[in-house]
């Protein structure tokens, strides 16, 4: 049987992967579009007024260029290049309730899990996650005078009931996130439900929360880009360095534990 899971060069990080990690992946980069897209629209939705009203609370407004007036949909560059005057927001926004699945998921291996150093991982998710969720919060709260919007905060995505964002809720165009395929999935392609009756908790923690973080990484690194506020550009970049190890540590235990170190 021919092997599609080749051992890699000595020295090399792991670029390839197994088909369940290789297909949650996917999940998560498919996720992280329409996520970006959904949270845009809903900050059209949200924003109740138009021109400088909107500019000032940070918001896109009527006649800009839709999701990619944010920064998303088109790359990186060019009219796909989130604007400096809300980038910063919009990464706060975005940020919190994916940490929040973090923390979802790290809350059940806490009780779940089987081996130690899954528990150990979990226990520094929960709490670095948490720690950078109230600093985030803070820093809303001193730059744009206001709470973190309360749909980024669970009452909009459903994080307060572990339904991720599998809710029914209507995007400006009536169509809901079931619509988008992503029932029963929270941010990165998380299923919390899946996790929850897991044969293999541990193979299944790894498996969602390697995409999961994927995905937190490619927000961080995108948002530095544009980033106005040094202290904020500093926790991203710690985000990077953060989730990019735990990264590389759960790679290594997949190997070790269930291809036999390959």
């Amino acid at each position: 049987m021919a092997n599609n899971n080749p051992r890699p060069a000595p020295g090399r990080t792991l670029t390839w992967r197994p088909a369940s990690l290789a297909l949650a992946t996917a999940t998560a980069i498919a996720t992280a579009t329409a996520t970006a897209t959904a949270i845009t629209a809903a900050a059209y939705s949200f924003c109740p007024g138009a021109g400088a009203q909107c500019l000032s609370q940070g918001w896109p407004r009527a006649g800009d260029q839709g999701p990619a007036a944010a920064g998303y949909g088109t790359g990186l560059s060019g009219a796909g290049r989130m604007g400096m005057g809300y980038a910063d927001r919009q990464f706060i926004v975005m940020m919190i309730p994916h940490h929040e699945g973090a923390i979802a998921m790290a809350d059940l291996a806490l009780s779940r899990a089987r081996r130690p150093e899954i528990k150990a991982l979990a226990q520094n998710i929960k709490a670095s996650q948490t720690s950078e969720n109230l600093q985030m919060r803070s820093w809303y709260r001193e730059w744009y005078g206001q709470e973190v919007p309360g749909w980024a905060l669970g009452s909009r995505w459903g994080w307060q009931n572990g339904r991720g964002m599998g809710g029914p809720m209507g995007m400006g165009g009536g169509m809901g996130m079931q619509g988008m395929g992503m029932h029963g999935m929270g941010m990165g392609g998380t299923n919390l439900a899946a996790l929850r009756q897991a044969p293999d908790f541990d193979r299944a923690f790894i498996e969602q929360m390697i995409p999961h973080h994927q995905m937190g990484v490619m927000m961080a690194s995108m948002a530095q880009t544009n980033s106005q506020h040094p202290q904020l550009r500093q926790l991203q970049q710690a985000m990077v360095r953060a989730q990019s190890d735990e990264i590389q540590r759960m790679e290594q235990w997949y190997r070790n534990w269930y291809l036999g170190g390959r």
